[in-house]
């Protein structure tokens, strides 16, 4: 990651907290880290003063050019979800994306920033997501898109996409989840003063308000359960802890996060495992599942493989120190 280069578009009437968001992930120094830290650069995509939300005039530093050597391509939303790019910038940017997506680089998308992704074709057969509002739009336009009107972000591996606004926070620090591991993400977010984890798979707003007192308990359950990931959960012992019934806390549990209880419980003990193995490369394997809540190693692998996208072993040996001889 020591020369990772990530590298976002401005354009004229740039979204301007979007484009802050990432400025403010990947701009600023963070020695205390103790990691390599990404270089940050700006590209214009077209030339000109780029007028921004709120009066402000930013000179972009980059032409077009600049992103055959981005490692990373972050779009902070499009001005127009129904305006493609003036035609005699258009061939070039989108150009610029397929060259970029054809040699391995990594294309992010915030809110509407996913039609300007669309348009260059590097999305078709893929899960996708943006702001709920402009979901049937991008249906729609692009038949070809599997789209996810419900969830922050959707990670396809080369390219990420994210709803509006503040649900690309959530993007920007799972990217530095997935380059640098739990713990730098976490800190991160400490300074940011945020969260530090949002599933991509949450639940963008709640279609209808949540009673007081069933809010508060289904926020203590969860609270409960984090503290408690080994015990031997089902629906109905969780129910029971909630005082509610079975069907109510199914209910209440996907309105405010987008999942089912038993899929959230999942991605909570994941992320205790990437902590533990982090935290330690001496930990053996069957422990981690046991302290994770997953019982077995094989259970562990199954679930992390499909959270994480990579087994147990390989985050290890990226995030965890020395640990070449753990199995994967």
């Amino acid at each position: 990651m020591h020369n990772h280069l990530v590298v976002a578009l401005a354009y004229d009437r740039l979204c301007t907290f979007e484009f802050g968001c990432v400025t403010e992930l990947f701009a600023l120094e963070r020695p205390e880290l103790g990691v390599p830290w990404y270089r940050f650069a700006v590209c214009a995509s077209e030339p000109g003063p780029i007028r921004a939300a709120g009066g402000i005039t930013l000179a972009a530093p980059y032409t077009l050019a600049l992103l055959a050597d981005a490692d990373t391509i972050v779009i902070p939303g499009w001005r127009d979800a129904d305006e493609l790019p003036p035609a005699a910038l258009l061939a070039a940017l989108l150009d610029a994306l397929r060259a970029a997506y054809a040699r391995g680089a990594r294309l992010c998308s915030i809110c509407s920033g996913v039609f300007v992704l669309a348009a260059a074709g590097v999305l078709d057969g893929k899960r996708v997501t943006t702001h709920w509002r402009y979901a049937d739009k991008l249906r729609q336009r692009y038949p070809q898109l599997q789209v996810q009107p419900d969830a922050l972000y959707v990670d396809e591996g080369q390219v990420i996409t994210s709803a509006g606004s503040a649900a690309g926070l959530d993007m920007l620090l799972h990217l530095v989840r997935r380059d640098h591991g739990s713990a730098v993400a976490n800190r991160v977010a400490q300074r940011l003063v945020v969260p530090p984890h949002r599933e991509g798979g949450q639940a963008q707003f709640v279609p209808r308000p949540v009673a007081h007192d069933e809010s508060g308990r289904v926020a203590k359950l969860m609270d409960w359960v984090r503290a408690h990931p080994a015990e031997p959960h089902t629906l109905r012992s969780l129910a029971e802890r909630a005082a509610m019934s079975p069907r109510t806390l199914q209910r209440q549990f996907r309105d405010a996060t987008g999942m089912a209880p038993y899929e959230w419980l999942l991605r909570e003990r994941v992320a205790i495992a990437r902590e533990l193995l982090e935290a330690s490369s001496a930990l053996p394997m069957a422990r981690v599942a046991e302290l994770a809540g997953f019982g077995s190693e094989e259970s562990l692998r199954r679930h992390f493989r499909r959270i994480a996208l990579t087994s147990p072993g390989a985050y290890r040996r990226k995030f965890g120190g020395d640990a070449a001889g753990q199995e994967g």
